[in-house]
């Protein structure tokens, strides 16, 4: 099937901008291959889904029904990060519930000799995530280990290491929630809920990553709206001293900045 008329199919099952991401990234298809992706935008599937392929912080990452696709509220926290690194620290990061990688690779990226550990609780994401550091030349920089930061201890060594800044944008939207949008339903159900109203994440965080942070690192979490005073409050009765909330584009108060004495 010609390009311009695989574009016209698309662009019927879901909307122009779609159909031109697709074509670009594909060209000529054959037609049953239109089809089968024209039958999926009907169904909600979002482009990065069919395309494996979402941008973040101008750097692709391959993407798939296992992992989180990257969003750009997300770019608020690797912001946040960068601006308070100052030059020569060589920090060392933590990335809870990596997913693709796209936080602890985007950070690495930017912050001159810094390097990280991507700890991720599903095999299939963590498959996602050293692809996308392989593909992007970090591997000298960036580790992907298995962990699961609802357990304060992890069978992997590098673990015993503390960390200058631990990262997280856990799941916390509560089970039920009808604000997700469709697209979402194509996310894995363990990145995007969690129980206690979607706050258990952060009760679990606040409790363990204490054994992960170094003298004086910061954590930077990122929340959804309206949760600001809960995740800083758990934080607090665990003992961490809150520093700011930074706002993304929206004007949403998106993450949070810890750090612990």
């Amino acid at each position: 099937m010609k390009t311009n008329q695989a574009f016209t199919v698309l662009s019927r099952a879901g909307g122009i901008r779609a159909a031109r991401i697709i074509t670009d990234e594909f060209g000529t298809m054959y037609w049953w291959r239109v089809w089968r992706i024209a039958r999926a935008l009907r169904r909600g599937v979002p482009v990065a889904k069919i395309i494996h392929k979402k941008w973040f912080y101008a750097m692709p990452f391959y993407t798939n029904m296992y992992t989180l696709d990257p969003r750009p509220d997300t770019e608020t926290i690797v912001a946040s990060v960068i601006a308070d690194c100052a030059p020569n620290t060589l920090p060392r990061i933590l990335d809870l519930g990596t997913g693709t990688g796209c936080i602890i690779a985007a950070i690495v990226k930017n912050v001159s000799g810094a390097t990280g550990v991507g700890m991720e609780k599903s095999y299939m994401a963590r498959r996602v995530a050293r692809r996308n550091i392989r593909t992007l030349g970090m591997n000298d920089k960036i580790s992907i280990v298995a962990g699961d930061f609802t357990r304060t201890t992890q069978k992997n060594d590098i673990m015993n290491h503390k960390f200058d800044i631990i990262v997280s944008n856990p799941p916390y939207i509560a089970p039920g929630d009808t604000r997700v949008n469709a697209g979402a339903r194509h996310d894995p159900y363990m990145a995007l809920y969690a129980g206690e109203c979607g706050r258990a994440a952060y009760c679990a965080i606040a409790k363990n990553a204490r054994n992960w942070i170094d003298v004086h690192g910061k954590i930077y979490v990122e929340i959804g709206e309206g949760m600001y005073d809960d995740v800083r409050n758990i934080f607090v009765r665990a003992g961490w001293t809150f520093i700011r909330a930074d706002a993304d584009l929206s004007g949403i108060l998106r993450v949070l900045v810890f750090c612990y004495n």
